[in-house]
């Protein structure tokens, strides 16, 4: 099986953020992930990792105003201070959480904006996060969101798109996040495009569809994905970001397989 990490954005969300990684290591898991730390000092975070022997394995760069719909600033030409600022913020988080990648969000083309901008400024934005990260000796990654449910307008919605900006930027430190939830809404057949993609794959995440809860709930045959992945030889983490449908502990039957 995998090294499965626990996403504590949206797995025991029953109790508050930082009581989340008590239970994730008493549920079984060994690394942690989030959406976003900054909301809380680096150093309370540290200490939970430490208490509960937890990895950090990967967080997003702030992504602009989440609560307003934000999805990611990496495509806006009028944020690009914004950008590189919050490029800063995520290096100094990830130093002091032993982190080695966080995953860039590219954000959702405003309509007035033409695709040829968003793209450049995409690029160059990218470009610079990846000689900054470079130095700093952390890997950057990016992510394929769907657009058809989750996040309609979103930069990068397809693996192709994503191949096509780790081209554009050749930087030896940028990688893909391949959610499997997403991509089994805009492309399916997954297995057979992790095994394609695979020497590009930094970290995968996963939830079933549809309906983005835990795996057996939808259409999705986890047993032969986690242990296509074994053949594979995937080493990467393989990160639980679902919605669950219950108590948090009572949706891991896959986990005990």
């Amino acid at each position: 099986m995998p090294r499965f990490a626990a996403n504590v954005s949206m797995l025991f969300t029953e109790v508050p953020f930082l009581e989340r990684f008590a239970r994730a290591r008493a549920a079984g898991f060994t690394g942690i992930e989030y959406l976003f730390p900054y909301e809380w000092p680096a150093e309370s975070i540290a200490a939970e990792l430490e208490a509960h022997g937890l990895e950090q394995v990967l967080f997003n760069l702030p992504p602009g105003d989440w609560g307003a719909g934000e999805r990611g600033i990496a495509c806006l030409p009028d944020r690009v201070e914004e950008f590189r600022s919050g490029v800063d913020q995520g290096i100094a988080y990830a130093k002091a959480l032993g982190c080695k990648q966080l995953n860039c969000l590219a954000g959702v083309k405003p309509e007035e904006l033409s695709e040829e901008d968003a793209w450049n400024t995409l690029t160059e934005n990218v470009q610079y996060a990846a000689e900054v990260f470079s130095e700093a000796g952390l890997t950057l990654c990016l992510e394929a969101i769907n657009s058809r449910v989750d996040m309609p307008g979103f930069m990068l919605d397809t693996t192709g798109k994503v191949m096509a900006l780790i081209d554009a930027v050749d930087a030896d430190n940028v990688r893909l996040q391949y959610d499997i939830y997403h991509m089994q809404i805009m492309e399916g057949d997954v297995i057979r495009s992790m095994e394609c993609l695979l020497p590009w794959i930094a970290h995968i995440q996963f939830a079933d569809n549809p309906g983005r809860h835990e795996p057996g709930t939808g259409e999705i045959n986890f047993s032969n994905v986690f242990a296509a992945l074994d053949k594979m030889g995937y080493k990467g983490w393989a990160s639980a970001e679902y919605r669950p449908s219950a108590v948090t502990e009572h949706t891991l039957g896959w986990f005990k397989v």
